[in-house]
Protein backbone atom coordinates (compact mmCIF):
# COMPACT_ATOMS: atom_id res chain seq x y z
CA UNK A 1 0.00 0.00 0.00
CA UNK A 2 1.01 3.60 -0.94
CA UNK A 3 1.91 5.14 2.25
CA UNK A 4 2.60 8.77 1.05
CA UNK A 5 5.79 11.01 -0.23
CA UNK A 6 9.01 9.75 0.81
CA UNK A 7 11.19 12.12 -1.00
CA UNK A 8 11.41 14.67 -4.32
CA UNK A 9 14.58 13.83 -6.27
CA UNK A 10 15.95 16.60 -8.02
CA UNK A 11 18.09 16.47 -11.15
CA UNK A 12 21.32 18.42 -11.35
CA UNK A 13 24.74 18.36 -13.54
CA UNK A 14 27.23 19.25 -10.56
CA UNK A 15 26.44 17.68 -7.19
CA UNK A 16 28.89 19.75 -4.83
CA UNK A 17 27.52 22.68 -6.23
CA UNK A 18 24.07 21.98 -6.08
CA UNK A 19 24.84 20.85 -2.21
CA UNK A 20 26.56 24.41 -1.34
CA UNK A 21 22.61 26.09 -2.88
CA UNK A 22 20.63 24.21 -1.02
CA UNK A 23 22.99 24.13 1.70
CA UNK A 24 21.95 28.24 1.77
CA UNK A 25 18.77 27.68 0.98
CA UNK A 26 17.77 25.30 3.61
CA UNK A 27 20.42 25.65 6.40
CA UNK A 28 21.34 21.75 5.60
CA UNK A 29 23.88 21.26 8.22
CA UNK A 30 24.25 17.54 6.62
CA UNK A 31 24.22 15.53 3.62
CA UNK A 32 23.73 11.80 3.28
CA UNK A 33 25.84 10.71 0.14
CA UNK A 34 26.01 7.50 -1.74
CA UNK A 35 26.33 6.08 -5.39
CA UNK A 36 23.88 3.85 -6.79
CA UNK A 37 25.67 2.27 -9.28
CA UNK A 38 22.70 0.23 -11.17
CA UNK A 39 21.09 3.74 -11.79
CA UNK A 40 24.32 5.40 -12.48
CA UNK A 41 24.34 8.09 -10.01
CA UNK A 42 25.28 9.80 -6.85
CA UNK A 43 22.91 11.11 -4.59
CA UNK A 44 22.89 13.92 -1.82
CA UNK A 45 19.98 13.94 0.22
CA UNK A 46 18.62 15.62 3.52
CA UNK A 47 15.68 15.92 5.71
CA UNK A 48 13.25 18.82 5.24
CA UNK A 49 10.26 18.04 7.73
CA UNK A 50 9.92 14.49 6.94
CA UNK A 51 10.64 14.38 3.22
CA UNK A 52 13.64 13.63 1.87
CA UNK A 53 14.68 16.57 -0.79
CA UNK A 54 17.40 14.07 -3.15
CA UNK A 55 19.77 15.85 -5.06
CA UNK A 56 20.93 13.60 -8.66
CA UNK A 57 23.55 13.51 -10.53
CA UNK A 58 24.65 10.80 -13.72
CA UNK A 59 27.92 9.12 -13.14
CA UNK A 60 27.41 8.04 -16.70
CA UNK A 61 26.30 9.37 -19.84
CA UNK A 62 24.09 6.71 -19.84
CA UNK A 63 22.40 7.31 -17.20
CA UNK A 64 18.23 8.01 -17.25
CA UNK A 65 19.71 11.53 -15.18
CA UNK A 66 21.98 12.03 -18.12
CA UNK A 67 19.27 11.68 -20.10
CA UNK A 68 16.51 13.93 -18.52
CA UNK A 69 19.17 16.44 -18.07
CA UNK A 70 20.07 16.54 -21.71
CA UNK A 71 16.48 16.59 -22.67
CA UNK A 72 14.74 19.33 -19.69
CA UNK A 73 17.18 20.58 -17.87
CA UNK A 74 18.19 21.06 -14.24
CA UNK A 75 14.91 20.30 -12.10
CA UNK A 76 12.44 18.16 -10.22
CA UNK A 77 12.92 14.84 -11.71
CA UNK A 78 10.43 12.97 -9.74
CA UNK A 79 8.17 12.25 -6.83
CA UNK A 80 8.56 8.86 -4.64
CA UNK A 81 6.04 7.43 -2.62
CA UNK A 82 7.01 5.02 -0.05
CA UNK A 83 5.17 1.95 -0.11
CA UNK A 84 5.03 -1.14 2.23
CA UNK A 85 4.67 -3.73 -0.55
CA UNK A 86 5.89 -2.53 -3.61
CA UNK A 87 5.85 -5.71 -5.52
CA UNK A 88 1.98 -5.67 -4.65
CA UNK A 89 1.21 -2.21 -5.95
CA UNK A 90 3.01 -2.40 -8.94
CA UNK A 91 0.96 -5.53 -9.96
CA UNK A 92 -1.98 -3.22 -9.05
CA UNK A 93 -1.33 -0.56 -10.96
CA UNK A 94 -0.57 -2.17 -13.91
CA UNK A 95 -3.74 -4.78 -13.58
CA UNK A 96 -5.52 -1.22 -13.75
CA UNK A 97 -3.66 0.15 -16.58
CA UNK A 98 -0.85 2.41 -15.24
CA UNK A 99 2.28 1.88 -17.79
CA UNK A 100 5.03 0.95 -15.62
CA UNK A 101 8.95 1.68 -16.66
CA UNK A 102 9.97 -0.96 -13.84
CA UNK A 103 7.70 -3.90 -14.03
CA UNK A 104 10.36 -5.59 -10.56
CA UNK A 105 11.72 -3.70 -8.04
CA UNK A 106 15.56 -2.74 -8.65
CA UNK A 107 18.24 -1.32 -5.78
CA UNK A 108 18.15 2.52 -5.32
CA UNK A 109 19.50 4.79 -2.43
CA UNK A 110 18.94 4.58 1.01
CA UNK A 111 18.47 0.87 0.96
CA UNK A 112 15.21 1.05 -0.96
CA UNK A 113 13.70 -1.28 -3.55
CA UNK A 114 12.42 1.02 -5.94
CA UNK A 115 10.29 1.31 -9.72
CA UNK A 116 9.13 4.30 -11.40
CA UNK A 117 5.87 4.46 -12.93
CA UNK A 118 5.78 5.80 -16.61
CA UNK A 119 4.66 9.62 -16.82
CA UNK A 120 2.30 8.91 -19.76
CA UNK A 121 0.02 7.48 -17.48
CA UNK A 122 0.33 9.87 -14.45
CA UNK A 123 -0.32 13.78 -16.00
CA UNK A 124 3.57 13.88 -17.06
CA UNK A 125 4.79 13.00 -13.82
CA UNK A 126 7.78 10.41 -13.12
CA UNK A 127 6.71 8.80 -9.74
CA UNK A 128 8.63 6.50 -8.16
CA UNK A 129 7.68 3.68 -5.51
CA UNK A 130 10.01 2.44 -2.75
CA UNK A 131 10.07 0.66 -0.19
CA UNK A 132 13.03 0.08 2.17
CA UNK A 133 14.60 -3.56 1.78
CA UNK A 134 14.10 -4.80 5.47
CA UNK A 135 10.43 -4.69 5.75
Amino acid sequence: MIKGINHIGIAVKNLEESMKKFEKIFSVESFHQETVEEQKVQVASFNLNGILIELTAATDESSPIAKFIEKRGEGIHHIAFESDEIQSDLTKLSNDGIELINKTPADGAHDMLIAFLHPKSTNGVLMELCQPKNT
